[in-house]
């Protein structure tokens, strides 16, 4: 019997409506007792005192590149990043090689990532390759452990087919997370439509490219009765569609990334890959739209899109770069220091967005403290400023655009199933 024991943090547990100072106690696994004062023996004792205690993060969108294209990252070193963003269970995208397509593929996927620092939930492809011909075999997909299906990194263009999807989806009771795009609007589009890109040179993406899609699946949803997420909002039609999708009772839900709630594309200093994702950076509009759908629980989830790629390939301009950039080892803190901070939401909502939320999607039992629960916590310093470093990255992608940014809510030390996977060496502190 192992037992590790948390002493005197601000113990964060939406789920069960608990925002308090005290003790944590976690044996074999599970958390065995939450109280004021526990005083009783333990193998190890984290101190805690003026840090948030919360259940770890759940990140509904990330991208392993294993197999296939293993130099950008591998399903161990992603899970090492999540370890140390305070995420412990993520979602792997399909758009590998070969693609995660099939129940055969999905099994692959779970033993390599058996012996993970994290909890990993394969997304399943809609369709064979993602070509968007034939459906794949969504039944033995979920049956194999799939947790959600998805043609992230690009949309089934073919309405019929998609309809399709979504009724087998229904049939299955398997989430439905969409990416966003009419890639006939989206041409050779690099950043977004608008000034800054008219200065630099570039080719715009609309708005309307991401909006179209949104609309489109909603109301197909709505008939085909499944339950759709969409995946990284953008635009503030994004959030409208779903308010209104709410309204009328419908399963939808949404998430943001925060890089598209923490910077807009007249941030853009200049033409490097960096800056280039997809959806891209919006206007300073859209990004306060966001904040504000956060804000009022219209967008339910954030989640990172966490898209490694070689340094080579994001050092040149963005009209060559690919797009994404890297997030699980941010995600917090860019939510704490500009929403919490900011004003937008208390420190149990944040927690509600990355952590209660995607397990409720996700249909899983976790995203809680409670007695019983699986010892999921990650413990945070909220109150001291520091500078995101990339070198210090467990990703083997160092891409982002916020290398250098001050912000707030270190992640301290990550528990996955009652074990430390992570904590943070002090010694190697940068202010």
């Amino acid at each position: 019997m192992s037992r590790i024991l948390i002493r005197q943090g601000r113990v964060v547990d939406p789920a069960s409506h608990r925002d308090a100072i005290g003790d944590v106690m976690i044996c074999d696994g599970k958390i065995e007792e939450i109280a004021p004062e526990i005083k009783r023996e333990a193998d190890v004792i984290l101190e805690a005192a003026g840090k948030a205690v919360m259940p770890g993060l759940i990140d509904l969108h990330v991208h392993l590149r294993e197999p296939g294209f293993e130099y950008k990252e591998t399903v161990k070193t992603g899970a090492e990043a999540a370890a140390r963003g305070g995420v412990t269970t993520i979602c792997p995208m399909p758009n590998t090689n070969p693609v995660i397509d099939s129940p055969e593929r999905i099994r692959d996927l779970l033993a390599r990532a058996e012996n993970a620092a994290v909890h990993i939930l394969p997304i399943a492809a809609v369709t064979l390759g993602q070509r968007g011909e034939e459906l794949a075999d969504i039944a033995g997909m979920k049956a194999a452990g799939a947790a959600a299906l998805s043609e992230d990194g690009k949309s089934v263009m073919d309405s019929l087919l998609f309809y399709q999807a979504l009724q087998e989806a229904a049939k299955n009771d398997i989430p439905m997370f969409s990416h966003c795009e009419e890639k006939n609007l989206a041409g050779g589009g690099v950043m977004n439509a608008g000034e800054k890109a008219e200065k630099l040179g570039l080719p715009g993406i609309t708005n309307a490219v991401e909006d179209v899609i949104a609309a489109r699946d909603i109301i197909m949803s709505k008939e085909a009765g499944n339950r759709l997420h969409l995946c990284h909002c953008s635009t503030k039609d994004s959030a409208l569609f779903i308010a209104m999708a709410k309204k009328q009772g419908l399963p939808v839900t949404g998430e943001v990334c925060p890089h598209h709630f923490t910077m807009s594309d007249s941030e853009i200093t200049e033409d490097h890959g960096r800056f280039k994702m997809n959806p891209p950076l919006r206007s300073k509009e859209d990004v306060e739209a966001l904040k504000e759908a956060l804000k009022n629980g219209v967008i339910d989830v954030i989640s990172t899109d966490h898209a490694p790629h070689g340094a080579e390939e994001k050092n040149q301009s963005m009209r060559y770069a690919p797009f994404g950039i890297v997030g699980l080892e941010t995600s917090f803190a860019l939510g704490y220091t500009e929403l919490v901070k900011g004003g937008y939401l208390t420190l149990p909502e944040l927690v509600e967005k990355m952590s209660v939320n995607p397990a409720k999607i996700l249909g899983i039992d976790k995203g809680t403290l409670s007695v019983g629960s699986a010892a999921d916590v990650v413990i945070a310093e909220l109150d001291t400023e520091y500078v995101i470093d990339s070198r210090e990255f467990a990703s083997k992608g160092k891409n982002t655009p916020f290398d250098g940014k001050r912000v707030y809510g270190r992640i301290e030390t990550t528990i996955v199933d009652g074990k430390i996977v992570y904590q943070r060496k002090r010694e190697a502190e940068r202010r």
